[in-house]
């Protein structure tokens, strides 16, 4: 039911507007009575109340705020609806903890947290460990609300506890499958629903054979990871198995993988520029490093573009940007990079050069090359700026006759760098 906004006292015209806090109501599924006295207060005081229809219908005609529901999609609009808004007593309502996955965060990006006055209920979250007896602290939380699936592929690890926001009704049977098609079959999961209402339930079953068909939309899956035997161990240290990627020979190896991450050294926020992708390797082992990490994977071959957007969904970093097109050129318009990796291309005019403008003052940069034309540029670049430059050989044993001997693959050279500010470069 929708009311009609409170007229201004005319007495008092200049209160429309000034600029009132915004109230940011946390409601659980068991809502209004499950609220405390100052979110009520907030609520009843609004002239305006934005939420989900699913969280307006909760409220009760003691509200008498106008109610808009959010329009879809939702995180574009927020800027506008603030602004038609303005002058107006304004709430929002949230679900649970509006900073934990919630649009708290869309709300202080546009608005900036001084404007808001958060009001948090317990999350679902919170009510889910207490249901289960489950440590806060040691429970990884993956939310698929508006996220892909395939992010939940980076939290499995044996023995793991995962909470999973669900995006719908559906989404219990599709983490199911995922599980299934990784490995993860034998795990066991765990369905809440409308966690802290009066029709709060559970069900539960193995991941392989998932039993159930969809229930409420207002849920979240408990998993508790157990593999298959013989399932792939995918470790988040630099490294993975080569046998962990799709490719067609354009890939870092292993050992020489793992040094060239430590050498570009990927911290929570950075972005990395992975040029000449190949199976984008280097990018989705940047991005396994932690959540926070950004990597665009720069190819011009559309095939293996493809390639790289299918290894990164595979190994749980969707978040990937692949863009298709040859190097220099297709880095424009890119944001500037804390890191660069070079990866083929090396010799194309300009390459070298325009990642190295691309980076501020403090940026890395890491090539790696087989040919000795490209390393007759790297070492130009090495007397120039200096840096490190080295050679990476690695050797395996292998079958000779019946014995075991050595088998070498070609070396590496690499050259690393970090970017000095501009008195550096002219000292």
């Amino acid at each position: 039911m929708a009311a009609v906004p409170r007229p201004v006292p005319p007495d008092h015209p200049e209160e429309h507007l000034m600029e009132h806090p915004i109230s940011v109501v946390g409601i659980g599924a068991d809502g209004w009575p499950g609220l405390a006295g100052t979110s009520r207060d907030a609520l009843r005081d609004a002239d305006t109340v934005l939420g989900a229809p699913r969280q307006l219908d909760l409220l009760p005609p003691e509200v008498t705020a106008e109610r808009v529901p959010w329009p879809s999609p939702l995180r574009p609009a927020v800027p506008g609806l603030l602004a038609r808004y303005a002058g107006q007593r304004l709430a929002v309502l949230a679900s649970g903890d509006p900073m934990f996955f919630g649009i708290g965060r869309a709300l202080a990006e546009t608005a900036g947290p001084d404007r808001l006055r958060v009001l948090p209920h317990p999350s679902s979250v919170s009510h889910a460990c207490a249901r289960l007896g489950w440590p806060l602290e040691d429970t990884e939380v993956v939310s698929l609300v508006g996220r892909p699936l395939d992010t939940l592929a980076l939290a499995l690890h044996p023995g793991r506890r995962l909470l999973v926001l669900s995006a719908d009704a559906r989404t219990p049977a599709a983490v199911a499958a995922l599980l299934t098609g990784r490995g993860y079959g034998p795990s066991r999961l765990r369905v809440l629903e409308q966690l802290g209402g009066p029709a709060e339930r559970q069900y539960e079953g193995p991941a392989d054979g998932w039993p159930h068909p969809p229930g409420d939309p207002l849920n979240l899956i408990a998993v508790e990871c157990a593999a298959t035997p013989g399932a792939t161990r995918l470790a988040l240290t630099p490294g993975l198995p080569d046998e962990a990627y799709e490719s067609d020979g354009q890939l870092t190896k292993r050992h020489v993988r793992a040094a060239t991450l430590a050498t570009l050294a990927p911290v929570p926020g950075e972005l990395l520029w992975d040029v000449g992708g190949g199976s984008g390797s280097i990018a989705i082992e940047w991005l396994r490093s932690h959540r926070d990490c950004r990597a665009v994977s720069v190819e011009r071959d559309p095939v293996r573009a493809g390639r790289i957007t299918r290894n990164a969904a595979a190994l749980g970093v969707p978040r990937l940007q692949v863009v298709t097109g040859p190097a220099p050129a297709a880095l424009a318009g890119l944001p500037t990079p804390d890191a660069v990796f070079i990866g083929g291309g090396l010799t194309a005019p300009g390459l070298l050069q325009a990642c190295w403008d691309a980076l501020a003052p403090g940026g890395r940069l890491v090539a790696n090359t087989v040919t000795l034309e490209s390393e007759a540029l790297l070492t130009e670049w090495y007397r120039r700026h200096g840096g490190e430059l080295l050679r990476l050989a690695v050797a395996h044993a292998v079958p000779v006759g019946g014995f075991t001997g050595w088998r070498q693959a070609m070396p590496v050279t690499q050259w690393s760098a970090v970017k000095p500010s501009p008195q550096g470069e002219d000292q």
